[in-house]
């Protein structure tokens, strides 16, 4: 069967995953932006990130027959500085014409704090004003209850059309809220935290498959591009349909990222040879 991974964060893996990602079914990935691993210092820093997964990265991936999208924005980790979150922020609209920026992402909360929330909110504007998909983040662990009833008030506050927004990262004390109030939810799984595949196969059964996202984040730490897999054939061994996982694992990320008229998974023809290097390699 065939898989979209709509949260994969391909510029912190090699080359041989997407290798390994097309042979196990992978047709599209789609990467929002992050905090890999330490804090930008210039405006300058975060535009060349938006370049090079806006298009380079794209050109990695169908070496192997894969769709690459992503979206843009400044993660909540870097989001304490106002006036270098404001000067990112003001490029940003820059992007969204281009052919594989699917919208706003991820934003949200980390740590709760009182200059998150203004950039999120301030980022949320945006991405109405624009009219842009929306991928938000919510804290883990102790600050996961509290982060998740704060982005549904400002949500609720902005007016942002539940359709257009998916809320990732939840887990069983949040998923309820964020389905309860319309949003699109989403589960991230890792190899040996946060959510396990069999935790997410419990969510499926327990709330259906309506709205619900499924993605390996697979980024710098300890992760995997294939616990989305993992999942998949702990959903089969309880006996549901090849018609569910397909529903699941490909149908609802293209009902919600197929929202942008950009998302495309149609067949794309494979490259004979690597590409050399950014400047020779455009989308």
């Amino acid at each position: 069967m065939y898989y979209i991974q709509p949260h994969y964060h391909g510029i912190s893996r090699t080359t041989q995953d997407y290798a390994r990602m097309a042979q196990a079914g992978v047709v599209a990935v789609a990467e929002p932006s992050f905090w890999a691993g330490f804090d930008h210092q210039y405006a300058g820093s975060f535009i060349d990130y938006f370049r090079q997964i806006s298009e380079f990265e794209p050109t990695r991936a169908a070496q192997y027959g894969i769709r690459h999208f992503c979206w843009i924005a400044v993660n909540p980790k870097e989001s304490e500085n106002l006036s270098l979150s404001r000067e990112v922020m003001t490029a940003m609209p820059s992007f969204f014409d281009k052919p594989t920026v699917l919208g706003i992402g991820e934003i949200g909360l980390n740590k709760n704090t009182r200059n998150e929330l203004v950039i999120f909110q301030e980022q949320l504007e945006l991405a109405i004003k624009y009219r842009q998909l929306v991928l938000i983040h919510t804290p883990h662990l102790a600050d996961k209850r509290k982060g998740t009833q704060l982005t549904l008030e400002l949500l609720h506050n902005l007016h942002a059309d539940p359709q257009r927004v998916w809320i990732d990262h939840v887990e069983e004390h949040t998923i309820k809220a964020v389905l309860d109030a319309g949003y699109w939810a989403g589960m991230t799984l890792y190899p040996t935290t946060k959510m396990s595949p069999s935790r997410a196969a419990d969510m499926l059964e327990i709330y259906g498959s309506e709205r619900l996202l499924v993605n390996s984040s697979a980024d710098w730490g300890p992760s995997s591009p294939f616990t989305l897999q993992e999942c998949a054939m702990e959903y089969r061994s309880r006996g549901h349909s090849e018609q569910e996982l397909i529903d699941v694992f490909h149908n609802n990320p293209a009902r919600f990222l197929g929202q942008s008229s950009k998302f495309d998974i149609s067949p794309i023809g494979l490259s004979p040879e690597p590409i050399a290097n950014s400047t020779s390699a455009r989308p």
